[in-house]
């Protein structure tokens, strides 16, 4: 991948969207341009889980703007991320073409999990090297992360589905605070955290951490209204909590350090914080310099520099599912060749890469059972938590582990609409690699040719090898038959 000198990182967040754009200088990064707007998507979302207009028409004209600034960089320099109501939203999948083309670049989903990981590598980033483990908690719109790490390495990553806004407008939906309500929503906070507590304290932190919006606002709060001497304390959040009470509106709050396009958000953001700060015994928690934006930014900076985490999430499922690391090698570089004759040179160079995630962990499934294992690989591949890999990229790993073997009848409503001619070839290159390689062993493979011309695949051997080799020539000729129901044809001659 061609280094950039630009990179830029959007973050489509629950509360606000932001993008930052920084400069790449001797393997290093400065940030340049900073853009936030309060576009409160999760503010948007009924009761059925669908953005309703608003939201949306927010959103778009929001990402308008961001793609003026944006224009004129490449596309591989640009990583867009939508977090936890782009993750629930039921209309999402309607949403977000027109929220690319507005903003002229691919927006990824990305599970929570991996939302916790990009939110430690931005606040690691900006802290100096520490010996101890780290706390670090971030309040979103809709969700809030817990990671605790050491150094760059996150040790615990947990994404639970509690956030400013969602809070604010479930507990607090006319702006009054009352204790009544405070309780309730503290309550509701503590009673998610049970599943993180025992674990999370039984592996410990020397320093907790508090990145984003809503932790930020509260320890300015905490300060400059002299509530705390430093940071957010238990203390300064129980006389914020009687101030709060007293006053019994967010309207109506007089407090230093209170931006106007937090007010509604603060009830919420309070109450996880106030939970969050008894739940796991944490007595004083400092703000933190970076957060998503900065993550995503240093994790599309390691793309460039052989660092991809998804690389690195691929060895790690090789290790854990035992895959036979050979035949996964072999079956890797044959299909990546036959994709690139297929698509004559001009193949995407993420597809490539993609396939050749596919190809590596095409076999995985096989450590549930070997009946039926592709499909067992896809199961895995779609739901489990894969470091690196947004939702979009996960489907299409998934998608081309269902295709790789048998009846192409699985694959009916996908493959033949929705896959372009590009994952098409893909999937032929994929099933023909594991059809060549079928005896596990390091054969003398035939000199092959490839072409593709949208209905017709036509692969050429060197003379006789078919007749050498009759199991492979009938599995071709199946395969052939598989495809010909498509109205696709496989033509394998030799010469």
């Amino acid at each position: 991948m061609q280094q950039q000198p630009l990179l830029a990182a959007v973050d489509l967040g629950s509360n606000s969207f932001r993008l930052q754009v920084a400069r790449v200088e001797n393997d290093q990064i400065y940030m340049l341009d900073g853009l936030r707007e309060p576009v409160r998507l999760a503010a948007g979302l009924t009761e059925n889980k669908l953005l309703d207009k608003e939201s949306q028409q927010r959103a778009l004209a929001c990402l308008q703007r961001f793609g003026e600034r944006l224009r004129g960089l490449p596309r591989d320099a640009v990583r867009a991320v939508g977090t936890n109501s782009l993750r629930v939203a039921k209309n999402a999948p309607e949403f977000l073409p027109q929220a690319e083309a507005a903003l002229g670049f691919p927006i990824e989903v990305i599970a929570g999990r991996e939302e916790a990981r990009l939110i430690y590598l931005g606040v690691a980033h900006g802290l100096p090297f520490s010996e101890g483990n780290r706390l670090v908690m971030d309040i979103g719109g809709g969700s809030t992360e817990f990671v605790i790490g050491n150094g760059l390495e996150p040790l615990r990553l947990e994404s639970l589905y509690m956030g400013c806004v969602s809070y604010s407008l479930r507990f607090f939906p006319d702006g009054k605070i009352s204790k009544s309500s405070l309780k309730q929503a503290e309550l509701a906070a503590r009673n998610e955290l049970q599943t993180i507590v025992s674990d999370y304290r039984e592996t410990g932190w020397s320093v907790a951490l508090g990145s984003s919006g809503s932790a930020r606002v509260l320890c300015d709060i905490l300060e400059q209204n002299g509530y705390s001497d430093g940071g957010i304390t238990r203390d300064g959040l129980e006389r914020l909590r009687a101030e709060l009470i007293r006053v019994g509106d967010v309207r109506r709050l007089e407090l230093q350090g209170l931006k106007p396009d937090r007010i509604p958000v603060l009830p919420g953001g309070f109450s996880i914080m106030y939970a969050a700060l008894s739940e796991l015994g944490i007595e004083r928690m400092l703000p933190a310099l970076g957060a998503l934006r900065e993550g995503v930014l240093y994790d599309l900076f390691g793309r460039f520099h052989n660092h991809d985490m998804r690389d690195v999430t691929t060895q790690q499922f090789m290790r854990r599912y035992h895959v036979d690391a050979r035949q996964a090698a072999r079956v890797a570089q044959l299909s990546g060749v036959l994709a690139q004759q297929f698509l004559e040179g001009n193949a995407n160079e993420t597809s490539l890469r993609l396939l050749g995630w596919a190809a590596n962990l095409h076999e995985i499934g096989i450590s549930v059972a070997h009946s039926g294992f592709h499909k067992h690989t896809a199961y895995i591949l779609k739901n489990a938590d894969m470091p690196g890999f947004s939702k979009k990229e996960q489907d299409r790993l998934s998608l081309l582990a269902l295709a790789q073997r048998g009846n192409l009848d699985k694959m009916r409503g996908q493959l033949f609409t929705t896959f372009t001619t590009e994952d098409i070839s893909l999937v032929m290159a994929l099933r023909l690699a594991i059809v060549f390689y079928r005896n596990r062993g390091d054969v003398r493979l035939p000199v092959m040719q490839g072409r593709f011309s949208g209905t017709k695949f036509h692969l050429s051997l060197e003379p006789g090898w078919l007749g050498r080799n009759p199991l492979t020539d009938t599995a071709l000729q199946e395969e052939a038959k598989q495809w010909r129901e498509w109205g696709i044809s496989l033509q394998v001659v030799e010469g």
